[in-house]
């Protein structure tokens, strides 16, 4: 049981390492200028009030979730 856990143990660290960066990666992205633009013309009342109490990089997360889930839920238009 030992030598399986010892075995075990570094491929799934590695593994748990790759998981975090790309989880890490778009919270070290710095927010573009354009991005900003974009945030600040759709933000709803909520996303505003995250910008005031937590900050650019918390409420441009919070903007990039809801604008992703938006994309996912829409229906591909027919072609006509």
């Amino acid at each position: 049981m030992v030598a399986l856990i010892v075995i075990l143990f570094p491929p799934l660290v590695i593994a748990f390492l790759l998981v975090m960066e790309r989880v890490e990666e778009p919270l070290r992205r710095p927010t573009g200028p354009r991005e900003v633009a974009e945030f600040l013309s759709t933000a709803s009342p909520g996303d505003v009030d995250t910008l005031a109490t937590s900050g650019i990089r918390r409420a441009m997360a919070r903007w990039r979730r809801r604008r992703a889930a938006r994309v996912r839920r829409e229906p591909e238009s027919p072609l006509l």
